[in-house]
């Protein structure tokens, strides 16, 4: 349920054959839309038709969530692409959840990028401008960190941006996230402190420096502990904002 103008997604389906990972279904009956893994750092196709179904079931929003070619790493390490590699990555895995979202009857909302990807595209305006590419060939908002080169790149191309917020990371005193190769359980108090204060526009550096923020969604990974709970508190507070 979104909580006015405000929507809380989560990145689903990172399931590998008989391995499961993720909160995903707890995380369903919480959050406004889902960013699907496409089979590079997580995910297989079962593993994304099943999402696919839990999903609209849910009847939350789809969205693709491409990543880089690193299993190992959960597209977590950094990798050296020119821009027409990564256009090609990204083209191919959301090509194939749009394989899934069609036979299922259900549309693609949006894409996002994954991990070390989303990192990459925040400080490259060429490797964004080749992502933007895919995001006009289907006619979808692109998510990510406002005042990086996701928002400068996809304003320039006209594409939809949706700047999001990220309850269960660190932010540097640039303003980008932190993304670690292990995540950790989240302290509901920073949880809710955090959701207050993006919505009045700032967030706190790991060296304390208040940083400037925007945010339309909320992020909650579901592969992090207690993820459900975070879900929650972030959606008490956005429910709290909106009521007041």
């Amino acid at each position: 349920m979104r909580h006015g103008s405000f929507s809380i997604n989560s990145d689903m389906g990172e399931s590998i054959g008989i391995h499961s990972f993720g909160n995903d279904n707890e995380l369903l009956d919480i959050v406004d839309t889902v960013n699907i893994a496409c089979g590079m750092h997580a995910g297989d196709p079962t593993a994304m038709w099943q999402t696919v179904e839990l999903a609209m079931n849910a009847g939350v929003t789809i969205g693709a969530h491409p990543g880089l070619p690193d299993l190992v790493g959960f597209g977590r390490r950094a990798m050296v692409l020119t821009a027409d590699e990564l256009r090609d990555l990204v083209r191919y895995q959301v090509g194939a959840l749009c394989g899934f979202l069609d036979a299922a009857g259900a549309e693609l909302d949006h894409i996002k990028p994954h991990g070390a990807m989303f990192g990459m595209l925040a400080t490259d305006a060429e490797l964004m401008n080749a992502f933007c590419d895919v995001a006009v060939q289907y006619e979808v908002p692109i998510y990510g960190l406002a005042n990086t080169e996701h928002e400068a790149i996809a304003k320039l191309r006209g594409v939809p941006f949706i700047s999001e917020f990220y309850v269960d990371l660190d932010y540097d005193d640039s303003g980008m996230i932190r993304v670690n190769r292990r995540g950790v359980a989240q302290d509901m108090d920073l949880v809710r402190t955090r959701t207050e204060n993006a919505l009045r526009g700032t967030t706190t550096s790991t060296m304390g420096k208040t940083i400037k923020v925007r945010a339309e969604s909320f992020c909650v990974h579901s592969d992090l502990p207690r993820a459900p709970e975070v879900a929650r508190e972030v959606a008490s507070v956005l429910q709290e904002f909106v009521d007041a």
